[in-house]
């Protein structure tokens, strides 16, 4: 592994199931440890959507040449802008890219994680300690 590579902990967990953790982390009953996940999707579909071999290998362009604009990604990744943008928004929102400001109305995006570790709650219960 490369020691400079983040790795991004996944959780897959039932809406049910999730907003029970939310709740007893806001009531205080559950303190979510450091390696807890940061992100959650609601099935390992919706994980294999965002996820999808495509995707990865964008996310592999991005972080092995930094593009300096969505554009210049477009052409590397021989996608079309309008489609790209939309999947990096995807991609942002559930913290696997990040898109900044570049010169000029330039958006960068930028690749902050070099792993994923996926955990996946099959029993759909909320283990409050």
């Amino acid at each position: 592994m490369n020691m400079k590579s983040k790795t991004l902990i996944i959780g897959i967990a039932s809406f049910k199931t999730y907003r029970a953790r939310t709740l007893a982390i806001a009531r205080g009953e559950y303190k979510p440890g450091k390696d807890d996940p940061k992100i959650w999707f609601s099935s390992i579909e919706s994980l294999a959507q965002v996820l999808s071999t495509k995707n990865q290998m964008l996310l592999e362009i991005i972080a092995t040449e930094h593009p300096a604009s969505i554009t210049e990604l477009s052409r590397l990744a021989g996608r079309e802008k309008s489609n790209l943008s939309r999947t990096l928004k995807t991609m942002e929102k559930y913290g696997l890219v990040e898109l900044n400001q570049g010169e000029g109305r330039e958006i960068v995006p930028h690749a902050p994680y070099g792993y994923f570790k996926v955990e996946c709650d099959v029993f759909s219960s909320v283990k409050v300690s």
